[in-house]
Parts: structure tokens; sequence; C-alpha cells
């Protein structure tokens, strides 16, 4: 039986139930996943400088940390089309397991790593490989969690369910960042010395929740139904001498439109950087401001908190008017409020810090919420797991892989001047505006087609 008759023999009510399976899968998946990957960000604000580039000015400490925490960025376009490449072939599932795994295991020796007290730069050096490693697993995983829950999901709810897995960012995020904020609390050379390396080690604990709740789920019907088409199709050509074989390597089933892929990326790459700049180098401008770390981080955790409900708003949003409208309405929204976002950060009062990450993190996730079924719309099933997830990661490379050093440096270079900071990130907003417009509303394709 194909994987969409045996979708279809199911009852309405088993049919959801085992599309909420798989959702509630993804969205914890992604929230591990990210945990780990922004758990990174945390650290690279507070502790990196310090711990792996002592002996430098503050600022070129941190643009120096940031360049680590770019190189994840950096490896994830390579984990898109690898992962994506296996995941259109052999299945998203198993892709996504050997993701998981990856990840937890780059994370924990994370948490091992000695400093440059104890062995100099080599510490910076292991870091950077396994931040590598880590980016090629968040670069295999989110395709394959986006898919899962698109694939699984009715027409009509697309946004929605595909909005869960990026609500798994920010739920990562609190996690991540309340746990960090905990061991802040530690005396601040203990903190340095060891503290921050706990919540690294617990990625272990996690992993295998993970990998326990990631091998209950079931396959993309879709998929499946896809994977039979192309073979039937592949059988006729080898018959029918006059039948033109289609390419069925997903990477080069993408590149036959490569505007697609293009556009995807450029219209993403602003949401990406403005939602780094405000786990990274907002965090460092508040606590450079004289506002407690712990208290920082904790106004920044709940903020993620509250966040989560606005991803999914937007996604539902975007079933109804649309992805592209609900985009850029929270693009700009979000360069109107920089001035008095970063008027609010400066403070020094915890409460009105609390605000300024909160109101933030709020547009920006109601424009976060409709991108992943944006961008994985946009492909046919058997690449949509290649093109998906290479759109999607050269967007997060394009707009924020380098976007905190960038920024810092920009910040440092015009005199600690925030407005250099608002003019650089409206520019990039508006570059993905306008690549938003040139993109096609993807809300009502068809799924089911196997063309790329």
């Amino acid at each position: 039986m194909s994987g969409l008759t045996q979708l279809q023999a199911m009852g309405t009510a088993e049919r959801r139930k085992e599309a909420r399976t798989v959702i509630a899968s993804s969205y914890l998946g992604s929230t591990i996943e990210f945990y780990d990957f922004l758990l990174y960000a945390t650290a690279s604000a507070v502790v990196f400088p310090k711990v792996f580039f002592s002996g430098m000015d503050d600022w070129v400490g941190v643009v120096a940390a940031y360049g680590t925490f770019a190189a994840g960025y950096v490896a994830r376009p390579l984990g898109g089309i690898i992962f994506g490449h296996f995941g259109d072939k052999l299945g998203r599932k198993g892709m996504l397991i050997i993701s998981m795994l990856v990840m937890g295991i780059a994370s924990t020796l994370i948490g091992l790593v000695p400093g440059a007290s104890a062995i100099g730069p080599w510490g910076a050096v292991l870091l950077v490989i396994l931040r590598v490693f880590q980016g090629i697993a968040v670069g295999g995983e989110w395709g394959g969690a986006a898919l899962m829950a698109l694939e699984h999901s009715e027409s009509g709810k697309r946004g929605f369910s595909a909005s869960f897995v990026n609500a798994g960012a920010p739920t990562g995020a609190v996690l991540g960042t309340l746990i960090m904020g905990t061991f802040a609390a530690l005396p601040n050379d203990q903190f340095l010395t060891w503290g921050w390396r706990v919540p690294f080690l617990l990625s272990l604990v996690l992993l295998a929740v993970g990998m326990f709740v990631r091998l209950k789920v079931s396959e993309s019907p879709i998929f499946k139904a896809a994977i039979e088409q192309e073979k039937a199709e592949l059988e006729q050509s080898s018959t029918t001498p006059a039948a033109k074989a289609k390419p069925t390597m997903p990477l080069l089933q993408v590149l036959r439109r490569p505007k697609t892929l293009i556009f995807t990326m450029l219209a993403g790459a602003a949401g990406f950087g403005l939602q780094v700049v405000l786990a990274t180098f907002a965090v460092t401008y508040t606590v450079s401001k004289g506002a407690d770390r712990q208290g920082v981080l904790y106004a920044f955790a709940a903020a993620s908190l509250v966040s989560i409900v606005f991803v999914l708003l937007g996604g539902k949003l975007s079933d109804k008017v649309g992805r592209r409208p609900v985009m850029i309405g929270g693009l700009v929204l979000f360069v109107i409020y920089l001035v008095p976002m970063f008027a609010l950060l400066s403070s020094n009062n915890i409460v009105l810090i609390f605000v300024a990450f909160a109101i933030g993190l709020m547009i920006h996730s109601t424009l976060f919420g409709p991108l992943a079924a944006f961008v994985s719309e946009q492909f046919g099933t058997t690449s949509r797991y290649t093109g998906a997830s290479l759109g999607y990661q050269l967007a997060t490379l394009l707009g924020a892989g380098f976007t905190p050093g960038i920024v810092a440096q920009i910040f440092k270079d015009s005199g600690q001047q925030t407005s250099s900071v608002v003019w650089f990130l409206a520019i990039m907003s508006a570059v993905s505006i306008v690549f938003i417009l040139l993109t096609r509303e993807p809300k009502d394709n068809d799924l089911q087609t196997v063309q790329a």
C-alpha cells in the first residue's frame, strides 16, 4: 500500500492523531537541537571572550568569540546538502535521528574543551571544530523536522503545523538561557572555570530523551508516495526510449531552478539576522551598560518564553492571509522598533530590559512563524528536504552567521553608537522584503508534486 493510500485509509481522527504525534516530535526535537545550538550563542556572548580569548580588548574578544559562533552557520548549508540528499533518497526519519546524535555528542564535547589558560589557542581551534559539527547537525535537523510536520498536516494548516518546528528555537533558547543563567549565579571565577560547562554536558541527557521520541514517529506518507511514483517513472523511461528521464539527484533537481533557491535565501536572511542580534549582541550590549549578567539572561529567557506563542500565531495567521504579508509586516515593525529597543536595553532597569527583549522577540517571532512553511513549500517532494534545507541554511549563513561579528565591529568602529547598527539591520531587512515580494506566495501550492 502506498504512503498516501495508507494515509487515506485512516479515519479522520486517526490521521489527526498521527499528525499531532509527528508535530510534537518535531517540536521536541527542534527544541533539543536549538538548545544545543543557541546555548553556544549565549556562551559566546558572556563566557568565551574571557575563557578562550582572554588578554584581548573586551570588544576584540567579543568579535573573536562571535567568529567561532559563525563557524556553525558556515557549516549549516553543508549539513543541509548532506542530510537533504539522503533524506530525499532514503527518508526523513532516519536523517533526523542521525542529526540529533551528531548534535548531542558535539555539544557535550564543547563542555569538555580546556580554556586558553590550559592549552592556549588550541582551545579555540577545538571549539571551532565542534561548532562545525553542530552546524552540520542543525543543518540537517531543521529540514527533516519541518517536512515531517508539513507533510503530515492537512491542507490549510501547513503554516501552523510547520511553525512548531520554528517554535523549537525560542523554546531551546529559553531552556539554554535559564540553565546558563542558573550557573551564572556562581562566583565569577567558578562560573568561568566550570559553571558554564554544565549546560553543555546536560546535552547528553536531552539527547537520550530526543532519541526515544524520534524513534517512535512514522515516515512521511507524501514522501513514500513520491518515491513510489518516481520509481514507476524511472521504470517507464527504461522501457520507453522516447521518454526523457529526469535527474534523480536531489541537489541537481534544486539547481535546475536556481532562482527559487537564491530568492528563498535572500527572503529569509534578515529574519535570521534580527534573531541572532537579539541572542548575542543585544545581550552583550546590555551587560556592557552595567546591567547584571544573570538578570539579563533571565530577562531574555522570560521574553523568549512569551515569544513562543507568537511563532505559532504567525504560522496560523499565514494560513489565512499568506506567508508573504505576515513576514513583510514583521520586518517593517522590527525596523521601526530598533531605536526604542536599544534605548530600553541601555536603561540598566531589568524590567525595561525584559520589555525590550519581549517586544523585539514577539515581533520577530511573528515573521519567523511562517518561515518554515514559506521555504519548504517552494520545492517538490523528491527534492524538498535538500531544497528547503539548503535555502533555509544559506539564509541563516547570510543573515546570521557573520552578523554578530559585523554588528560588534560596526559598533566598535563607530565609537559605540547604536545608530550604525540600526542602519545595518534596516538595510538588511529592506533587501529581504524585496525578495519576499519577488518570491511566489506558496500557501496554496500542491505538496504532492514530484517536480523540483
